[in-house]
């Protein structure tokens, strides 16, 4: 047999092009269905992961789905809002914990995720430089957004319009932060959080600027009318929070009706989660309260669907490329006719010209599933979290 294999690899190492196109194909038709699957399962445990740890989530009604993935995996379209002061009403009688979210605004490509300091708890996040936002206008950046934009405590963050059409003359925030997390490997690493006023400030529910009762304004004074004063066009917004500033920021409103785009309710036992599902089901108010382990459960089964109609696609495409790669063996057994008839006239026996052929064949097959575990083995490590963004952002 070592001979057999010694002809076997002098022959494939001279036809270098042949034997790495046959390859190639073999490992991609083996590691696409493989990778696949692979990609999937990876990215289903850790979206029930993510999910299993939320006990439950509060929105207005609408999408279950939209719901869930904004929520935990601040992706978009954003679900319709909530008032503030839903949060502490669906909580009921101390039954649960409420964890308001306000997930609509962006710096960049990173999401700006409007929360409590309750959040860091919940989640069990940790610091791993400076500290937690301390007043308005901070922020603290997830792990991955430190790394990549090279950020570090004592810099600064933008926050993007909405649309660069936007009339409504609400100012890019220029926010300050104050530290960053530690890696945890979930959606929170990609995450900029601020507090959730904060995050109205961002939507021009408040802002700051000079005291226009000092003289030192009167030139941007419009109209005065007892204790109110009226500023003309000449008033300059602060698009950044300062401790200079800072006094001068008010909200314009009731911030109990200002909006939030969702609420974790922690239940303080499943007796309390039981009665808040139940109050909830089958109701004909504006809100909604899911279990997202049971939403993003039934997400990954229609995934699964998919993902087997798929894979039978991909196997008929194997089957096909096998056939072809079996029929270019057997085109280049006839094309090596005489060279086959040489090695019988010089005494070789036919098992050993039949063993150096399933030789060649199983080089070759073994070359390409090798191929293929490599190419399965970098997928699964490096692809997971890109198939987990996937599937949150696009579905």
């Amino acid at each position: 047999m070592r001979h057999a294999l010694y002809l076997a690899t002098r022959y494939l190492a001279r036809n270098k092009l042949t034997t790495g196109v046959l390859a190639a194909a073999i490992a991609v038709v083996l590691a696409l269905p493989l990778g696949l699957r692979t990609l999937v399962r990876r990215a289903d445990g850790h979206l029930r992961s993510r999910a299993a740890s939320t006990p439950l989530l509060l929105g207005a009604k609408g999408s279950p789905v939209e719901l869930v993935l904004n929520s935990l995996y601040f992706r978009r379209p954003v679900p319709p809002h909530l008032e503030y002061r839903q949060a502490d009403q669906a909580a009921g009688s101390n039954l649960a914990t409420p964890i308001p979210l306000y997930v609509r605004f962006h710096a960049g490509p990173d999401p700006i995720v409007g929360a409590t300091l309750d959040y860091f708890t919940f989640r069990r996040l940790q610091v791993s430089e400076g500290g937690l936002m301390t007043r308005l206008g901070d922020c603290v950046l997830g792990a991955e957004v430190a790394g990549r934009r090279g950020l570090k405590p004592g810099d600064s963050v933008v926050s993007s319009p909405e649309s660069a059409f936007s009339l409504a003359g609400v100012y890019p925030l220029k926010m300050r932060v104050t530290g960053v997390l530690a890696p945890s490997g979930t959606p929170d690493d990609r995450a900029i959080f601020v507090d959730v006023k904060t995050a109205w400030l961002i939507e021009g529910l408040a802002h700051g600027h000079r005291d226009l009762s000092s003289p030192e304004a009167a030139g941007a004074v419009l109209e005065r009318k007892g204790n109110l004063v009226i500023g003309n066009a000449s008033v300059v917004e602060y698009n950044e929070v300062t401790p200079e500033n800072i006094a001068s920021f008010h909200f314009h409103g009731d911030p109990d009706s200002f909006p939030i785009t969702a609420v974790i309710l922690v239940p303080r036992d499943q007796k309390a989660a039981a009665l808040l599902l139940g109050r909830f089901e089958n109701s004909a108010g504006p809100l909604q309260l899911v279990r997202p382990e049971k939403v993003i459960a039934g997400l990954m089964a229609t995934v699964f669907r998919v993902q087997g109609y798929v894979a039978a696609a991909l196997a008929a495409v194997a089957a096909a490329t096998l056939a072809a790669t079996a029929l270019v063996f057997v085109l280049s057994i006839r094309l090596r006719r005489r060279q086959l008839q040489t090695m019988v006239r010089i005494g070789g026996a036919r098992s050993r010209i039949a063993a150096v052929l399933v030789s060649e064949a199983a080089l070759v097959l073994g070359t390409g599933a090798l191929l293929a575990a490599g190419i399965v083995a970098v997928a699964g490590r490096f692809g997971a979290g890109a198939m987990e963004r996937l599937l949150t952002g696009k579905l």
